[in-house]
């Protein structure tokens, strides 16, 4: 299910060398005894908290509000659980995030999960925060986690130029991603006008785009006159509407051409549409309009949006981060997980002096 979103400022700038060197173990060691303690699905469920993820990258002493806090820490969990042999972690930042369906792959096989349901999960939670929750929110950041039950959490970020602030989309495991998925989703940028094609008041809208594609999109053309821009058949002429400007409904030739193979495909419900390649939130967005103009579907437009003093943050707020109390914490944390293994009654002591402290 969708668990929730975190809005964070646009900041610039670089995670400083000294400080993700520490960040990178502190992590291991906080990620090992979640594991140890409650196990690895546990761990998955509480990244998928946005409350948890934004507390964890501020006990790793990152900037308490900048949207560095998602890439850094993410990066970091990967870098630490590399090496782990329950947990697995793909794709990351820009460029990265497009290598998970491969890492993927590769890890699934070692776990012996299906690779195919897996990428699939990636694929359509990255599809539905960016194309069904149009919210001016460009995707730049997916991180997949799963573990070797098949128990999947994914953290991704997009980026809004207009108003300099970046969000973050959770996930966690779910069979459900198109027919009004849980969400807690309230963003602080009230003024958006955000439209929601997965919410549970969308669902007659997401019905009729899957009737209209396999009805024969040529029909459709009547309904966009005076609206859209509209292209005969083969191309040869086209109808400019009045209006000056352009709308984000706007319809391409290549838009007329995608709706026309997904018509010879005859995809049999909402998330075979989004599967379809290059089916993205204009046309998803357009489909959503013509169901409202033919058969009055409603449409979804409501937005769906104390751990610093641990050891400061990169930023100096509420202090510069305290490198020897930084490194204090790693060696507790390692002394504990070493110590865990001489017994359930020594396991206790280190981790309850821990939660006392």
């Amino acid at each position: 299910m969708r668990t929730g979103i975190a809005d964070l400022p646009l900041h610039p700038g670089r995670c400083p060398a000294w400080l993700f060197e520490r960040m990178r173990p502190l992590a291991r060691e906080i990620s090992q005894i979640i594991i140890d303690e409650y196990g690895t699905r546990e761990l998955l469920l509480r990244l998928s908290d946005p409350m948890f993820f934004q507390a964890l990258g501020c006990v790793l002493a990152f900037d308490w509000h900048s949207s560095g806090l998602t890439t850094t820490t993410c990066g970091a969990l990967k870098e630490a659980l590399a090496q782990n042999d329950v947990v697995a972690v793909a794709g990351g930042k820009g460029k990265a995030s497009r290598k998970a369906p491969e890492e993927i792959e590769n890890k699934a096989e070692a776990f012996g999960l299906d690779e195919e349901k897996l990428k699939k999960a990636s694929f359509l939670s990255a599809k539905i925060d960016s194309s069904c929750i149009q919210d001016g929110y460009s995707l730049y950041h997916h991180c997949f986690f799963f573990d070797e039950k098949g128990n999947w959490a994914v953290i991704q970020q997009g980026m809004n130029n207009a108003n300099s602030y970046a969000r973050r989309y959770h996930w966690f495991s779910t069979e459900n991603f198109v027919d009004a998925p849980p969400e807690n989703i309230a963003g602080q940028k009230r003024e958006e006008k955000v439209l929601n094609l997965v919410s549970a008041v969308s669902e007659d809208a997401r019905e009729t785009s899957v009737d209209v594609v396999r009805d024969n999109p040529s029909r459709l053309r009547k309904y966009f006159d005076g609206q859209t821009i509209l292209f005969d058949s083969d191309g040869a002429s086209l109808t400019m509407p009045q209006r000056h400007e352009i709308l984000e409904c706007d319809l391409t030739k290549k838009d007329w051409e995608l709706l026309n193979q997904a018509y010879e495909l005859q995809p049999q419900n909402y998330e075979e549409l989004l599967c379809l390649r290059g089916m993205g939130g204009r046309k998803l967005r357009a489909l959503a309009l013509v169901s409202k103009l033919i058969y009055g579907s409603e449409l979804d437009w409501s937005d769906p949006v104390k751990y610093c003093w641990a050891h400061g943050s990169k930023d100096g707020y509420p202090f510069p981060v305290d490198r020897p109390s930084y490194d204090h914490t790693i060696e507790f944390l390692k002394n504990a997980i070493q110590q865990s293994k001489l017994g359930q009654k020594e396991k206790s002591m280190p981790l309850q002096c821990l939660s006392n402290s």
